[in-house]
């Protein structure tokens, strides 16, 4: 915890205002007459007004505390609320405020040299050792939170002014100011475009220490000489701004220490070779950023091009192979981007990589979790981290603590912080010559923790079971207590006994340590219990295989003697669901057919046929008539009243083609030609959600999130369309990045081809021409269901069947007989009957 800084009893800066003292009973009135009252008038107009303001102020202050008290983690009431106290002048409510924000958030560098600059303001000239000691540290927290130039040059800057030992450039004075210069070196030397400022500073420091050296020693002076010009050759070195400039200023000092050198030259090889070469490199390497450092100076926070071109300049520093380089442009990015948790975590996946064991290392995880406090992955890589380390138990412990209290996405998260935790606790109980130093019931208490935070809302999940196989396997493995890993399994059945992935993990652990009895009287136990699916009938068979492989004759006739009627009431039970469920289908298929029926019935019947007889033939009367009347050109007055009746029967036609057609939109509204497949969503994302997730992208047209048809709850999966194909590749390339804890998979939709034909302009697929079959291809031996003309080849015949004789003349028509051949067919069949 920071250290509050110290009480100071200095007047309060001119910067800040100052709560009202104004007394209007000993001011004196003016002798001037009208004046006077006016003055009086005016002075006391704002004195009313500015008690109003103050009042307002104060009620506003008032309704912040409220919502702070509350709320601690609103960091705009924050902020806020520091601005009003600075405005009514409440030094230590002020402090305060700070000192709270600073331990929830990170401020930002503009906080930290506001709050440095009042503090300054208040020592009024004193400079008391204590006062700028505690101003020291209070830049100390302020250059550790982000990389800030400014911040640093304020910070040497009052070390310079305010340091007596430092401006007396005493030994012990020069010899910090030198170690904080290499810390701001560090730190922001490698700044492109601000890095200057530090170099320079430096530079003017050790010039100010070598007028204070005795012209009489020239071995110290001219040692100086050489550390002056040693930090000129480092800034050479370097690729940063206005290297011309720099360059300059380097010849001039040269030409004042009495070295002959062309000022005119852009190059300094007629001083050194190496700081020759040195400088060339340098430039090389300022051209080849140049372009991408101008790209992220001219565009704001706000556009969506920035973030990808600080992606862009990360991957090529690197590639360049230089950590620190590529240390300062993440920082940058950071500064940007505080609560950018795709971004903190890349950084510290490149840290663990190439800085392993460095304390910039552990300073990094501290900011991450500060800024994303909700990224359950970066707490997970926090502890792992602090294990490599080898930091203490009570580091870890304060850590993983903290993660508990964050709030994350989803549950899953607390789970791996569980797991990671006691993964730690599981290896480092397992080291050589930690064991009589490390208690297991450390591990037994996280474990119950971890059992009772997820009971109710991991009920019945894998992760849930899998946290109990792992629990009970370390009982007997670590804890060698198989008494204790039965109580986790006879515990974890008080709340998932009807699950059988329990039963049978309880079965698996009784086998495996070779506790046959123990798992018999389980399975006595769980076979006549209900599980979803076929799980009853499995659990029968499992036992049954249980005892063929471990158990006696007498075990196995026991199971089968138990078994046997189960499975026949299981059987029972099973046939008389299914018959339950299909008999409301056959019925409602029954309905149906008759509802169709009639329907079709209705609607082929006609207007004109439901006349009577008598009625079509006099119709059919007049129409004659007319066709004689018109000569030949008779009206199709009932066909066109039919087809009018078929068109505009009760609207219903008309309806069914507007719906068609509507649906036919509404199918081809969104084509897919540019749109962007995810799955793994987080179920609370929404819309916004991914909108600003593809922010950086641009180009979002629609976004589809996948709802559950009866709960209305995402499914986890979502379209987002995009306007262009350039901005769905650059969604596509985001794939595997994080929202919300959950690491997306993003694909470009490419739906398959329906099965069925493509409609044709009117809407009706195409129909199989008149007397053709369709191509049924029936696979096996099983055609009963299938039409005889179609299961049954052409080469096989009925029994009995005989081929017919070919008719004579087939293609002609029969003529009709005469009585005498009626006759003698008759004659002919009596004979024949005789």
């Amino acid at each position: 915890m920071a250290e509050p800084m110290e009480t100071l009893d200095e007047p309060w800066p001119h910067d800040l205002k100052q709560p009202s003292t104004h007394n209007h009973e000993t001011e004196k009135p003016s002798t001037n007459g009208g004046d006077a009252a006016f003055s009086d008038s005016d002075s006391d107009t704002r004195s009313d007004s500015d008690s109003e303001d103050e009042a307002q102020v104060k009620l506003q202050l008032q309704t912040l505390e409220e919502e702070l008290g509350s709320n601690p983690s609103n960091y705009d009431a924050h902020v806020q609320y520091i601005k009003l106290l600075r405005k009514m002048g409440e030094l230590e409510k002020l402090r305060q405020a700070r000192e709270t924000m600073s331990q929830v958030f990170p401020l930002s560098p503009e906080m930290w040299r506001e709050w440095a600059t009042d503090e300054t303001s208040l020592l009024a000239g004193s400079g008391r050792a204590e006062a700028v000691e505690a101003i020291e540290r209070l830049y100390e927290r302020g250059v550790s939170d982000y990389l800030s130039v400014s911040l640093w040059c304020d910070y040497l800057n009052f070390v310079r002014d305010y340091d007596s030992s430092v401006r007396q450039c005493s030994s012990m004075g020069v010899s910090k100011a030198r170690n904080l210069f290499e810390r701001a070196i560090t730190a922001a030397g490698l700044h492109l475009t601000d890095g200057s400022k530090i170099w320079d500073a430096y530079r003017e420091f050790e010039q100010a220490v070598l007028h204070t050296l005795d012209e009489s020693n020239c071995e110290v002076k001219e040692k100086q000489v050489q550390r002056i010009r040693s930090v000129f050759h480092r800034q050479l070195s370097v690729p940063l701004a206005d290297m011309t400039s720099n360059l300059l200023a380097y010849k001039g000092w040269e030409l004042e220490q009495g070295n002959s050198v062309n000022v005119n030259s852009r190059e300094i090889d007629d001083i050194t070779s190496h700081a020759d070469v040195a400088y060339k490199k340098a430039v090389d390497m300022y051209q080849s950023r140049a372009v991408m450092e101008n790209e992220i100076l001219n565009l704001q926070i706000s556009d969506p091009g920035k973030r990808p071109g600080f992606k862009r300049y990360l991957k090529f520093e690197e590639s360049s192979g230089d950590p620190g380089r590529v240390q300062i442009l993440y920082e940058r990015a950071i500064v940007e981007y505080p609560v950018s948790s795709d971004l903190w975590l890349d950084y510290l996946r490149y840290l663990d990589k190439t800085l392993k064991g460095a304390s910039v290392v552990r300073s990094v995880y501290s900011r991450a979790v500060k800024n994303c406090p909700w990224i359950g992955d970066i707490w997970v890589r926090y502890l792992l981290f602090l294990e490599r380390e080898h930091a203490t138990e009570g580091e870890i412990s304060a850590v993983f603590e903290k993660g508990l209290q964050s709030t994350f996405s989803a549950y899953e998260e607390y789970l791996e912080l569980f797991l990671t935790r006691i993964d730690g606790l599981r290896r480092r109980f397992s080291l050589a010559g930690e064991v009589q130093d490390f208690d297991y019931a450390l591990i037994r208490d996280t474990f119950q923790r971890a059992s009772d935070y997820f009971s109710a809302s991991l009920k019945g999940s894998y992760s849930l079971l899998h946290l109990h196989v792992y629990w009970s396997r370390l009982e007997i493995s670590l804890g060698k207590d198989i008494a204790a890993a039965r109580g986790v399994w006879e515990s974890f059945l008080r709340i998932s006994g009807s699950a059988i992935e329990a039963w049978k993990s309880y079965i698996a652990m009784e086998i495996e340590n070779k506790n046959i009895k123990e798992a018999r009287s389980i399975y006595r136990r769980c076979y006549t219990k209900r599980f979803t699916g076929t799980g009853s009938e499995d659990i029968c068979h499992c036992w049954l295989r249980f005892e063929r492989e471990f158990g006696m004759l007498e075990d196995y006739d026991f199971a089968v003697q138990k078994v046997s009627p189960r499975l026949e009431e299981l059987c029972l039970f099973r046939s008389q669901q299914e018959a339950k469920s299909n008999a409301p289908q056959t019925e409602q298929k029954q309905i149906s057919s008759k509802k169709d029926t009639r329907e079709k019935r209705k609607h082929d019947s006609d207007s004109t046929y439901e006349q009577s007889p008598a009625k079509r033939q006099k119709s059919a009367t007049k129409g004659l008539e007319e066709l004689k009347k018109n000569g030949g050109k008779a009206k199709n007055t009932a066909r066109d009243e039919r087809k009018g009746a078929n068109s505009n029967h009760d609207g219903k036609d008309t309806t069914t083609e507007q719906h068609k057609e509507e649906t036919v939109k509404e199918k081809l509204k969104y084509s897919d030609k540019c749109t962007a497949f995810i799955s793994n969503l987080s179920y609370q994302a929404n819309d916004e959600s991914l909108r600003s997730f593809f922010s950086d992208v641009g180009g979002v047209v629609s976004i589809r999130i996948l709802k559950d048809r009866f709960t209305g709850k995402s499914r986890g999966l979502a379209y987002v369309d995009f306007a262009d194909d350039d901005h769905l590749a650059a969604a596509v390339a985001k794939n595997k990045q994080s929202l919300m804890g959950k690491k997306l998979n993003i694909a470009r939709s490419d739906p398959k081809k329906a099965k069925s034909k493509v409609p044709d302009e009117h809407g009706k697929k195409p129909q199989a021409e008149k007397g053709k079959s369709p191509n049924i291809q029936l696979k096996g031996k099983n055609t009963f269901a299938a039409p005889r003309a179609i299961a049954r080849p052409q080469t096989v015949k009925p029994l009995g069947w005989t081929k017919p004789e070919p008719k004579a003349n087939e293609g002609e028509e029969e003529k009709p007989k005469s009585n005498d051949e009626f006759r003698k067919m008759f004659i002919k069949s009596s004979d024949s009957v005789e």
